[in-house]
């Protein structure tokens, strides 16, 4: 194994920093963070991040097809345009819950925007549970439900066949398979690949490798995992000099390094003072393996 390396890259503070995407053509990574309501742009070269306020929770942003970006922001999908810091509303779910707001989303490989739905927390983790919903925003604007019942919907990726929709309902404490059709989009048959142990908490925000390897961050864990989807097994543990790690991605030039983002709302001073960088954004280096460069949203 090469030596791994951390730093934290943007240590102004996240309330909730989550939702990592390298933007290539950037060359930069952006994020946000979802109770300070700002999406956020960090660029290795000036080593400072731009922030474009938002007027709600902003959970989740991947790349556009068309330019620019997409969000999830409250409980709307909406187009995001950089320059301008313009916000516009695609479309509307869980127009019947008051206290619902989207949480982690990703693109497939076919540019659908995958996202869920979680109740508003009364503290980190603490929430009405089942309130949550997965859906699709296609190309085309239109949106699916997939299924309701969630407590806290969180991490997503696709195996590199595309044949597989791998899912995190936080509550569960488990990683989840799904089979998968590229073509129709639709998900079935979900079962549990990995169940978290008592010191790695709870899982939150995932990624894949290309050794077709799922990377999840452990929130209260402090560390990312690396399992193997196919035997169930964890392969590789990174601990962070923060508690609540809360997703990753891999970024820069060549894909090979790791960004991890965290959370410091629910934090004392006390906890704080003991963990200053809490809510920064960390680089990991020399883990030698690459990562899969995100989709953009085709609408």
């Amino acid at each position: 194994m090469s030596s791994v390396r951390i730093e934290c890259v943007a240590p102004e503070g996240c309330g909730i920093g989550e939702s990592p995407v390298w933007d290539e053509k950037e060359g930069a990574l952006l994020y946000v963070d979802i109770t300070g309501r700002k999406v956020c742009r960090w660029s290795p070269v000036t080593r400072q991040a731009q922030a474009i306020p938002v007027d709600s929770p902003v959970s989740s942003v991947a790349l556009r097809k068309s330019g620019d970006y997409v969000i999830t922001l409250g409980t709307r999908f909406a187009a995001l345009k950089w320059k301008e810091e313009l916000v516009t509303t695609i479309t509307e779910v869980d127009k019947d819950k008051a206290n619902t707001r989207f949480n982690d989303g990703k693109v497939d490989p076919a540019g659908r925007y995958f996202a869920g739905t979680m109740a508003e927390e009364i503290r980190p983790a603490v929430l009405e549970r089942h309130q949550g919903s997965l859906y699709t925003l296609f190309p085309d604007l239109s949106v699916v439900k997939h299924f309701d019942q969630v407590d806290i919907s969180n991490g997503l990726d696709w195996s590199l066949d595309h044949r597989t929709f791998f899912y995190i309902d936080s509550l569960s404490y488990s990683v989840d398979a799904f089979d998968y059709d590229l073509q129709t989009g639709k998900i079935g048959n979900r079962r549990s690949i990995y169940k978290l142990e008592k010191e790695e908490s709870i899982p939150d925000g995932m990624c894949i490798d290309t050794e077709g390897k799922l990377w999840v961050a452990c929130y209260d864990g402090g560390r990312v995992i690396r399992l193997d989807p196919e035997t169930g097994k964890r392969l590789q543990t990174v601990k962070l000099p923060v508690d609540k790690t809360t997703s990753c991605c891999f970024g820069g030039k060549d894909y090979s390094e790791m960004y991890v983002t965290s959370a410091s709302d629910g934090m004392d001073k006390e906890w704080l003072s003991r963990q200053p960088q809490a809510g920064g954004i960390f680089k990991i280096t020399g883990l030698g393996v690459k990562g899969v460069p995100p989709y953009p949203f085709a609408g």
